[in-house]
């Protein structure tokens, strides 16, 4: 479902600074730009659901994405969040399966959309681009088989100050060190793979251990190398 209330803004849809795009030749990105088409989508939005047909994949040129998974209680599985610069939707479209996750809009965003018959071209026909897709693969695979390893080897606290430094390291901190993503404790659990209140016991001991400081949903990170060192990293 879409809220197209107006069009982007120029800038807003500019894929310029795409790294994935980089190599293309000027025709090639010529041909890109004219056959995306960019909406804006309010928070709350599903983008797609799990199980449904794509027919693109998508570049986030402004806002935050929630990619997840549902479980079979309903409960969802937070895979990753996706912002400016990131594509979404696209191991599903090259393996012509039906999508495996759900994309929902958790800050105001435009997105992209990229049709498969141009995705197929650009693949068919520049090899450098053909490699970053696959490096950009293997790189979600290679992040797939960390979070097994630590959900098998891992505690509960040290998969949480694990998740508290990736989302540092993908959102990175303002001039105030504090967390330039507000989550809820229930998607941080979503993260971890654990219940909520777990979460939220965990983080008040954060607190008190002096590693973090809680401004309602906002993250102030005060031992940067104390959660590194929690984190068994």
């Amino acid at each position: 479902m879409r809220t197209t209330t107006k069009r982007p803004a120029e800038e807003e849809s500019n894929l310029s600074g795409f790294q994935l795009f980089k190599k293309l030749t000027e025709d090639e990105f010529n041909r890109l730009n004219y056959e995306k088409s960019c909406s804006l989508y309010k928070k709350g939005t599903i983008v797609y659901r799990e199980g449904s047909r794509l027919t693109g994949f998508y570049c986030v040129t402004k806002g935050i994405v929630k990619i997840f998974k549902t479980g079979i209680d309903g409960k969802e599985q937070i895979i990753r969040f996706a912002k400016r610069g990131d594509i979404i939707a696209y191991r599903s479209l090259l393996s012509q399966e039906l999508a495996c996750t759900t994309a929902k809009i958790i800050d105001d965003a435009v997105l992209c959309h990229i049709p498969y018959q141009t995705l197929l071209y650009l693949i068919q026909n520049n090899w450098q681009f053909s490699h970053h897709m696959l490096q950009i693969v293997c790189r979600e695979l290679r992040e797939a088989n960390d979070y097994i390893t630590d959900i098998a080897q891992k505690t509960v606290r040290e998969r949480l100050a694990e998740v508290l430094l990736l989302l540092k390291e993908n959102f990175e901190l303002d001039n105030q060190n504090t967390l330039q993503i507000s989550l809820t404790r229930e998607e941080l659990a979503n993260m971890v793979g654990t219940a909520t209140e777990s979460v939220i016991r965990l983080l008040s001991e954060f607190k008190q251990d002096k590693l973090i400081e809680l401004q309602g949903r906002k993250i102030k990170f005060l031992n940067i190398s104390g959660l590194r060192k929690v984190a068994s990293i």
